[in-house]
This record gives structure tokens, sequence and C-alpha cells, in this order.
């Protein structure tokens, strides 16, 4: 009876914990759909409101910038991301046993204190105009973490003896890596690629920090638009940024279930 009492609050506190996380995305959800000007009460079922944004020029231009970021950052990330975690795997003496520090504190620095320190490195040390740039090196740089976690466990996860029979069978290191370790890595480097892509399209802290003036994207378009209220546009918008989200993180979860379990 007490064992099934105590199950009885287990289920409660994960209904009550995952209700608190999802209910106001729902809430963002259904009101994308109402037909008034006002989120204060429902009114009718309309898809307007999509339509509305997909003619707000200023909305598309945000959303162009962090389409273009998101890729270029992704792709930058996933190859020295992919790099970085083969070498914290197989080289770990001398100086390459800091690696790991280095390539992970981006990862686990607050992003306020990350947005931060590289505005003063952009405009104190290299002098940079901030904008387009300097969002893409700031994106790169916490990219490169993720990526390389997902590398390095996918590496830790293979038989090293599959390697030893490429090169006891005459292949040389480039063979070996081209029709061996590259396939069977590919999994978790498109996993890193799609968890760099989602990271970087959803940021905004880092973003606020490097974006200078002129310059926006999808997250600072849409804070700019909640400082007024929080009209059904900003809503449709959120609604089709968290569906590219999370259909991101899914496809990601299926190449490389066990790399997203693990963030060392």
């Amino acid at each position: 009876m007490a064992r099934a009492r105590q199950s009885l609050w287990l289920w409660a506190a994960a209904l009550a914990v995952y209700a608190f996380l999802y209910l106001p995305l729902a809430v963002v959800v259904i009101f994308s759909f109402n037909d008034s000007l006002l989120n204060a009460e429902w009114v009718g079922f309309t898809t307007r409101w999509y339509g509305t944004l997909f003619d707000d020029t200023e909305m598309l231009n945000a959303a162009a910038n962090s389409l273009f970021i998101a890729i270029a950052a992704a792709s930058v990330a996933t190859v020295l991301g992919t790099m970085a975690g083969m070498a914290m795997q197989r080289w770990r003496t001398g100086f390459l046993r800091c690696l790991p520090v280095l390539v992970l504190t981006p990862v686990a620095m607050p992003e306020l204190l990350l947005g931060v320190s590289l505005l003063l490195f952009f405009r104190q040390v290299l002098d940079l105009t901030l904008g387009l740039i300097s969002i893409l090196i700031a994106h790169i740089t916490f990219s490169i973490g993720f990526v390389a976690i997902i590398v390095r466990t996918r590496l830790a996860g293979m038989d090293e003896s599959i390697f030893e029979a490429a090169r006891d069978l005459g292949a040389s290191p480039w063979q070996t890596f081209r029709r061996v370790t590259l396939p069977l890595l590919l999994p978790g480097i498109l996993a890193g690629f799609l968890m760099s892509f989602t990271l970087s399209i959803d940021d905004f802290v880092i973003t606020v920090f490097v974006a200078g003036v002129g310059v926006t994207t999808l997250p600072l378009q849409i804070y700019s638009m909640i400082k007024v209220a929080v009209s059904p546009e900003v809503n449709a918008v959120s609604t089709l940024l968290m569906a590219l989200t999370l259909t991101l993180i899914a496809l990601a979860s299926k190449l490389a279930p066990d790399t997203l379990q693990s963030r060392t």
C-alpha cells in the first residue's frame, strides 16, 4: 500500500513538472491561431497570422540572417568540433591533456559571461565592427564544444580493434579514416551539425552582445516585438521556431541516441 502511494506521488510530481515545462509552450501554439489582436481571450480560430508573418519584411530579413548564420556556424563548428573530439579521445598525453578543458569551457561557461568576453575581444583586441561576422564567430565558438562532445562519445563507444584490423590489412591512416572511421562517425557528425544549427538559430543572450547596430536575427527580432505586446504574429513565429527546433533535436537524437545522453 505504501509502495503504491509512493508511486502515485512520483507520477503526480512528474506530471506537475512536465505541465510546468510544456503548458506555456502549448499556450503559445494555441494563441497563434487566435483571431484577435490581443491574447487576453480566445475569440476564434484563424491562420491569418501566419500569412501576416510571411508578409513581414523585417521578420523575413531576420529569419534569413538567422538561417545563414546557423548554417555557416554549424558547418564550421562541425569540422572543427569533429577534429577536436577525435583529438580528445585518441591523444591524451603532453599538452593535449588540456585540450578537453579548452574545448569544453565555452559549453560550461554561462552565456552572459561568454557574451561579454566575446564583445570585449572583438572590440578591444580585434577592433572588429560588430555585425554578421562577429555573430558568426561567436556561434562557432560555443558550438564547437557540443560537436566535440558528441564525436568523442561516439568514438568512445567504438571497438578499437576495427581500426587495428584496417591497419593490419595494409590501410594507410588516411584510408582508415576515410573508409572506416568516417562512416562510423557520420551519424555523430550529423547529430553534431543538427545540434549546432539548433543552438545557433535559437541563441539570444550571446547574440545580443555581439550583434551590433543594424543587424538582427530571429530571436532578437522577436524580443524587439514583445517589448510592446505579445501579438499573435509573435506566437506564430515562435511556434514555427519551436517546431523547427524540436524536429532537429529529434533527428539528432535518432542519429546518435547515445551521444546526446552524455555531455562529457
